[in-house]
């Protein structure tokens, strides 16, 4: 994969992470917490761990082709890198300071995860079902 493909898929998983969380808190403060407004240094928070996850998906790309079983895997691990380091950079400046707020955290996390997964799925699956295009009018090209 280029270069340029891998910061345009940072940058575009930088953006769905950074709306996924802000839409989630949005809606759960409507409904939990309406007075509570956000203000600027958690909007930079946000992008600051938006940023963080978005860069340590760069592991999730490899030189060489890998197997499916082996992507998998770095995808496990991947996810969990990804909240110890969250839980743990959270519980420093104090955003989670309790048992309970790092689970609802990890539980946050999973859930933007899994909506950042979703969407690359269907970016891939959508990218394999045009180069399969391809190779049918290819395969039909040389058969004519």
């Amino acid at each position: 994969m280029k270069r340029s493909e891998v910061v345009k898929d940072i940058i575009r998983d930088f953006l769905v992470i950074f709306a996924s969380i802000i839409i989630i808190i949005t809606v759960l403060r409507q409904i939990f917490m309406p007075e509570l407004a956000f203000d600027l240094i958690s909007i930079y928070t946000i992008m600051g761990f938006s940023l963080l996850g978005a860069l340590t998906g760069m592991m999730l790309y490899a030189p060489n082709e890998v197997s499916e079983q082996a992507m998998r895997v770095r995808i496990v691990i991947h996810f969990l890198l990804l909240e110890i380091l969250l839980i743990a950079l959270a519980s420093l400046i104090g955003v989670v300071a309790s048992v309970s707020a790092a689970l609802l955290f990890a539980l946050q996390i999973a859930v933007v995860y899994a909506i950042v997964r979703l969407l690359s799925y269907e970016k891939d699956k959508k990218e394999a079902e045009q180069i399969n295009e391809r190779l049918k009018a290819v395969k039909q090209d040389i058969r004519g």
